[in-house]
């Protein structure tokens, strides 16, 4: 493993087991992440792209194989809080403010009052939504409340951010305006993100590097690195490079349909 890979999966297999028999989610997924990389995982409904990124956040157990997260198991970075994990629902506690959800893991982690203030007030800046801090998520638009999802897997600064279909409930000029936020969050911040979608321009659009993943059992059936530049505005889709990638991603899903 080189000293800047932060996720590394080898021959990582997750079967679960139902009533109807065995279910192979994923069967021997190998990938390494590296520090600062943007991927994007893409793939079928049943592919395995959320279960792979449980798996990297200790949420779900691989049957087979390994996966370490900053050179460690799942289970320990988990216990350091290597990562904040974004949901497909924002999962806001409607009876908390904004700034009061946000606070939440802070909390839990024991972090003193101040501290805990400057960390709210540093992270709606990030996300564009200072002032907000006092709005309970019912006066939030569904885009806002994302960003303030967002907002709360930031507060505690992990260098890993794992996001699962963070916008795909979201309307689509609203999610192309949160696509270009968050590449400017990326940009400012350093992170790793691993970012699950169904969406091929959104992973076009966003990544350094796009996963290709087949219908179950998830297996990986390319792994494409980006020659956009980091600079991305959203017009960057009309160009031959962007339609180029693209294609090789559709590509990529239909080829392993056929599989």
């Amino acid at each position: 493993m080189t000293g800047d890979t932060v996720i590394s999966a080898k021959d990582l297999s997750l079967t679960f087991q139902t009533n109807d028999g065995p279910v192979h989610a994923l069967k021997d997924v190998s990938l390494d992440v590296v520090k600062g990389d943007f991927v994007s995982f893409i793939g079928p409904s049943g592919c395995g792209k959320t279960t792979f990124l449980r798996c990297m956040a200790d949420l779900e157990h691989p049957t087979g194989g390994t996966i370490t997260v900053n050179g460690v198991s799942a289970e320990e970075a988990r216990r350091a809080r290597a990562y904040g994990y974004v949901f497909q629902a924002a999962g806001l506690y409607p009876w908390r403010t904004i700034g009061g959800n946000i606070r939440l893991p802070l909390e839990i982690m024991g972090s003193g009052k101040a501290d805990q203030d400057a960390r709210v007030k540093r992270v709606l800046e990030l996300v564009d939504l200072a002032g907000f801090e006092n709005k309970f998520p019912w006066q939030l638009s569904g885009g806002m409340q994302q960003r303030a999802s967002i907002a709360r897997a930031l507060a505690f600064d992990a260098d890993i951010l794992l996001m699962d279909e963070p916008f795909g409930a979201l309307d689509e000029i609203v999610r192309d305006h949160l696509n270009e936020q968050l590449l400017q969050l990326w940009d400012r911040t350093g992170k790793t993100i691993c970012f699950v979608t169904h969406s091929i321009p959104e992973a076009v659009y966003l990544s350094t590097r796009i996963v290709v993943m087949s219908p179950r059992p998830g297996r990986i059936t390319d792994v494409i690195d980006s020659p956009l530049p980091r600079e991305r505005p959203l017009n960057i889709r009309e160009t031959p490079e962007f339609l180029e990638v693209a294609h090789r991603v559709r590509e990529g899903l239909r080829a392993g349909h056929g599989e």
